[in-house]
């Protein structure tokens, strides 16, 4: 195996450890939920200027809460700000209202739109063009 590189802002450890969670994932023994989603730090910005709402952290962890409502761990990474929220988390605990609020603050990973958009269509095949050479 191939040790893992670091993309930019993140180290080698946090590569590790993402793929150790997806090789997990696809043999079964994590489930896909766990999986994380990146968001800009600032999305967190919000709930320190709402009344009532509970946000706290260490290092590495924080939660953001309203209590008695709902509460959402997160992973922070201090070299970019960004925070990670486990996919069956955000499905799960974030409410309906605050979802806009999240994608928002996405962070962005590379990928084909028109794949995804092919996804989304369940097994459909989008008119791509003519078949290319894979170089």
């Amino acid at each position: 195996m191939t040790a893992p590189t670091a993309g930019a802002g993140e180290t080698s450890e946090a590569t590790a450890t993402r793929r150790l969670l997806l090789s997990r994932v696809l043999t079964g023994r994590a489930e896909a939920g766990l999986y994380p989603v990146r968001f800009r730090g600032e999305v967190i910005e919000r709930y320190r200027a709402l009344p009532g709402a509970q946000v706290i952290r260490t290092r590495n962890v924080g939660r953001v809460a309203l209590p008695r409502q709902w509460s959402l761990d997160v992973g922070i990474d201090d070299d970019t700000g960004e925070v990670s929220v486990p996919l069956r988390d955000l499905a799960g605990r974030l409410p309906e209202a605050e979802r806009d609020h999240w994608l928002d603050h996405l962070v962005d990973e590379p990928g084909s739109a028109v794949f995804l958009r092919m996804q989304f269509a369940g097994a459909a095949c989008i008119d791509d063009g003519e078949p290319e050479a894979w170089e």
